[in-house]
């Protein structure tokens, strides 16, 4: 991109990046009131009157979604601050190194105890402060990222000179950000995309319309753009003149400018099952992202080969687990390695490719509860597995796939009393759903506090890898199950 390309947009992103903010605390000062009450509309008739209402459109969505994301996030940080002062209050009541009837475990000793007493009261702090921000309905936002702000105070740890970080601090207060519209030109008419050339038009605002070097005062940047990810996808959008969003953006280390384009993706029938797509998979960091999206091609890749027309996952989660995990998941170094694992789960990352590459290779991901699927998996589909397939060690981890696959198809994961054994001579066992349940007398143990489950919780802990189950299309209900491909992650194909 030329020199003058590259001042024309930063004059016009600060100005419109002013406008926008100025409309943000506008929104903040609001505060939590109803749709209605938000005053949108003549918000955007006032931003309307120095630009174009298309701008000014994008500008106050943008207001609206920020301030929204903001409530979410104060809502997130006051129950994570709850559960960890409720967990700390529940070890406090409990003598040093002892346990109570609820096997709740004590602090180790008074040096402990004390620490976390005063952990306690900062917490309560934060909470409190947390608690106003939410009943006056206005959170503290700061455009361009708190991280970005703080580094400020820390040059010298950030390594980066003033001027640097000036530099970064202007370029993510830019705001170039335009709305699709359905029926205009390729899908956008402030910010155009040719797709015969990949010449990017824009409209510009009344007070720097002396900067236009195109007809209708638009501004032509003299590079073109071309996207290689999904665009095909893209040149079809465009074609239809369907809406698709255009986000420039810039980067100052690397000295670049990108133009990113989305688009709402046209939802398909759900299945009967809720569909969600939480995946929790460890890396380290500086491949994480690769091993991402190699686990998720192997897995459709086998879903494909096996004529599989839905992928079933544990709806685990560790929201607790990263909120509490100081107070609850040990101390010392090994407490301490353990919480930085579970911090380290690409959870967000994972769950957002995951649902994307899915959609795209026509598969259903459908999400179900992990009550129980490890403990019922080894206990009432391992042996069974491990009489099918020979040349394979079957894990534990492997019968809770087939529960997993189980639940998400309807059936219960415990096979009932009165199911027939595998015949020494025939290869044929009778279905599960076949088998008579046979009545258990009142006043009986149940057969899941027999085994010795946990009573409380309803979960067992979340084992080592991710556990995910295949479906077959209806062209293929066989009812043998086949596990593959263990190293990452335990599938199954459940009939």
């Amino acid at each position: 991109m030329e020199a003058a390309d590259e001042k024309d947009l930063h004059l016009v992103g600060e100005y419109l990046g002013r406008h926008q903010r100025a409309d943000l605390a506008e929104r903040v000062r609001l505060g939590q009131v109803a749709a209605r009450d938000t005053r949108r509309a003549e918000r955007k008739k006032r931003l309307t009157a120095v630009f174009s209402s298309r701008w000014a459109g994008a500008m106050t969505r943008a207001s609206e979604d920020q301030y929204q994301l903001s409530m979410r996030c104060l809502y997130e940080e006051r129950a994570g601050l709850r559960r960890a002062i409720r967990t700390i209050a529940g070890r406090l009541a409990v003598p040093c190194g002892m346990r109570s009837k609820d096997r709740v475990r004590g602090y180790t000793d008074q040096n402990e105890r004390v620490q976390k007493q005063r952990r306690m009261h900062v917490l309560k702090a934060r909470l409190a402060i947390v608690e106003h921000k939410i009943a006056a309905g206005r959170p503290s936002i700061v455009a361009g990222g708190r991280r970005l702000a703080r580094r400020r105070h820390n040059l010298a740890d950030a390594r980066i000179t003033e001027a640097q970080w000036r530099e970064q601090w202007h370029a993510e207060r830019l705001f170039l950000t335009a709305d699709g519209e359905s029926g205009a030109p390729h899908g956008n008419y402030t910010i155009t995309v040719a797709p015969e050339d990949g010449m990017v038009t824009l409209v510009l605002p009344e007070p720097l319309r002396h900067l236009a070097n195109a007809p209708r005062g638009r501004y032509r940047l003299s590079c073109p753009v071309r996207f290689s990810h999904r665009r095909e996808e893209w040149l079809d959008r465009i074609t239809a003149h369907r809406a698709v969003r255009y986000d420039i953006t810039c980067d100052p280390v690397r000295g670049r400018w990108y133009l990113d384009a989305s688009w709402t993706a046209d939802t398909i029938p759900p299945p009967t099952e809720p569909i969600t797509v939480p995946l929790d998979l460890a890396g380290p960091t500086s491949t994480r992202d690769g091993r991402l999206r190699a686990a998720i091609s192997d897995l459709i890749t086998v879903a494909r080969e096996h004529d599989c027309a839905a992928i079933a996952i544990e709806n685990l989660g560790f929201t607790d687990a990263r909120q509490v995990g100081r107070e609850a998941l040990g101390r010392g170094r090994r407490g301490k390695t353990f919480r930085r694992t579970v911090a380290g789960i690409p959870t967000a990352r994972f769950r957002e490719r995951l649902r994307g590459m899915a959609y795209h290779a026509g598969l259903v991901v459908v999400a179900v509860d992990p009550a129980y699927t490890s403990r019922w998996g080894a206990q009432h589909w391992t042996t069974p597995l491990q009489e099918q397939v020979r040349k394979t060690t079957v894990t534990r981890h492997h019968g809770a796939a087939v529960a997993i696959g189980r639940r998400a198809l309807g059936f219960g994961i415990r096979r009932r009393p009165g199911v027939t054994v595998r015949h020494r001579r025939m290869a044929a066992r009778r279905a599960t759903g076949q088998a008579v349940s046979l009545p258990r007398a009142c006043g009986t143990a149940s057969p899941l506090r027999t085994a010795g489950t946990p009573t409380r919780g309803g979960k067992t802990r979340p084992c080592r890898g991710d556990r995910l189950a295949l479906f077959p299309g209806p062209q293929d209900r066989s009812e043998g199950h086949r596990t593959t491909r263990p190293d990452h992650g335990e599938l199954a194909s459940s009939g």
